[in-house]
């Protein structure tokens, strides 16, 4: 029968804007340095993300995590903040 959705971190979509924002970049720039992943996201697409519309890969979280140096766990887990100002970038592409 229907499988009930999976739990879903509530602050994603924040986190992911404030990414962008900490490292100055448009929505543009950003999809620019994310482009090496497969299945790479579009401009629109980091506006879906950061507004919760659209929930990015496992593989885009990963890339927003190497791009800013911080965690993965940094991004999913609610109980854990991002640090006010990003680790110097681990991986600029």
């Amino acid at each position: 029968m229907g499988q009930a959705r999976r739990p879903q971190p509530t602050c994603l979509a924040l986190k992911l804007r404030q990414i962008r924002t900490l490292l100055g970049l448009s929505q543009e720039q950003m999809a620019d340095r994310l482009k090496h992943v497969k299945s790479p996201p579009q401009p629109g697409h980091i506006s879906e993300f950061e507004r919760g519309k659209r929930e990015p890969s496992l593989l885009v979280l990963v890339a927003y995590a190497r791009v800013s140096g911080v965690l993965v766990d940094e991004l999913v887990d609610d109980e854990r903040e991002l640090p006010e100002k990003l680790p110097t970038n681990r991986q600029k592409r």
